[in-house]
């Protein structure tokens, strides 16, 4: 389901109520001395401010979403609902996607929502990795950037509450940002050969080995729980023109309240 499309139609849908009520409608009921609203215009009419207020936010300056899966682990856990801002990366016209005013650029580091690639309805949420131009390595759960292995150090376990389980937990720092990451850097990673995605000319597959020249306009991102995601190392690349916003805040997790505030 496309809400955006959804709340741009109601938006419309009021918005002529509104203007026909102020025209017309309204300056009727001065005159036959009537005050009140029919109830189709209370519910058409009448709800145009609130549903343009929270299109313009919607679209332009903060979006709500909810975390489905676990590929972002410990950062973000299944069920936290997390705020994407819309502005850091520049504006876009919502439905299509245009992007009309830039205003910054991911970084190293950022956890974005996206379109997925091979199903833009789809939007996911992963960590950038690697920018434009840059030469990202993956092997044996371990990243070079431009050559230069990616800092990290142990970090304790991380409890899964879901499964019961213990995970290894590392701190990487990647541009200005550290965040904590699930992998087991004992275990050899398995890279399997996939094919099909666009330029896939650009990243050569070994049996442990990843290596990718991220192409122009596009960013590699990777889960934080690195052994259970999928991501750029499976699928390809992320196009700049499907980023939808930095995330940045979790302002809710019914299970555990302890949950809300800032992250990186």
């Amino acid at each position: 389901m496309n809400f955006a499309l959804i709340l741009f139609v109601l938006l419309v849908f009021t918005g002529v109520a509104w203007v026909a009520d102020r025209l017309y409608f309204a300056p009727q009921r001065r005159r036959a001395g009537i005050e009140r609203q029919p109830l189709w215009l209370e519910y058409t009419a009448g709800l145009f401010p609130v549903i343009a207020i929270v299109f313009l936010l919607r679209s332009f300056l903060f979006e709500p979403f909810k975390i489905p899966s676990g590929s972002m682990m410990p950062t973000l856990l299944v069920g936290d609902l997390i705020l994407v801002n819309k502005y850091t990366y520049g504006v876009r016209l919502p439905i299509i996607h245009t992007k009309v005013l830039d205003v910054g650029l991911p970084q190293r580091g950022d956890v974005m929502v996206f379109r997925f690639p091979r199903d833009p309805s789809v939007d996911y949420i992963k960590r950038v990795i690697a920018l434009p131009g840059d030469r990202v390595t993956y092997e044996n759960n371990r990243l070079w950037i431009n050559d230069r292995p990616v800092p990290i150090r142990e970090a304790g376990e991380f409890f899964d509450s879901e499964r019961l389980t213990y995970s290894r937990a590392y701190l990487e720092t990647l541009g200005e940002t550290e965040y904590k990451l699930l992998t087991d850097l004992e275990k050899p990673s398995f890279i399997p050969t996939v094919d099909g995605f666009p330029h896939r000319d650009s990243c050569q597959y070994g049996r442990t080995r990843l290596s990718c020249l991220v192409p122009p306009g596009h960013y590699f991102v990777m889960g934080d729980n690195r052994d259970n995601s999928l991501d750029s190392r499976f699928w390809g690349f992320v196009p700049e023109e499907n980023i939808v916003g930095k995330a940045f805040f979790i302002w809710m997790n019914f299970g555990d309240l302890t949950r809300i505030g800032p992250f990186q």
